[in-house]
């Protein structure tokens, strides 16, 4: 087989609408478009969403919700999930996105107390929650605020 012989599947391509080719075609004269009117001209047609010069939907509901730019998002990783790491190890926001535990570090890692701890771990993060401090404590290990 060449490059020339190849061609769509029979039946899968359909030739395109010709339109304005004279009175016999079907599609002549006005060609599909009827008479006068703003969907007849050249570039004509409105803009999607446009009523007509009515206040259009999306203006007419109201706003809700506010997003503080000021809040702090914190990369939120559980106390189960740091059975992971070896017993003794330092775990920091750098060891959590290697072990790929946390996606992308925005303000700080914040440790919640979700689960039990095993493992005596030295756990640096910008913030615990006092549930994930004392089960790290609990377990022989240490959290540190950086």
């Amino acid at each position: 087989m060449k490059l020339h012989e190849l061609s769509p599947a029979a039946g899968s391509t359909k030739a395109p609408k010709r339109i304005g080719r004279g009175a016999g075609s079907g599609t002549g004269k006005t060609a599909g478009k009827g008479h006068k009117g703003q969907n007849a001209r050249s570039g004509g047609g409105v803009r999607p969403g446009f009523e007509g010069g009515q206040m259009p939907l999306q203006r007419r509901i109201p706003k809700r919700g506010f997003n503080n730019i000021f809040a702090t998002n914190y990369a939120i990783v559980n106390v189960s999930d740091l059975n992971k790491f070896e017993d003794g190890a330092v775990v920091d926001t750098a060891a959590l996105k290697e072990a790929g535990l946390v996606k992308k570090v925005m303000d700080g890692v914040k440790v919640l107390g979700n689960g039990e701890l095993t493992k005596k771990l030295t756990v640096c993060a910008a913030k615990f929650s006092a549930t994930a401090k004392e089960k790290i404590e609990k377990a022989g290990g240490k959290a540190e605020v950086k």
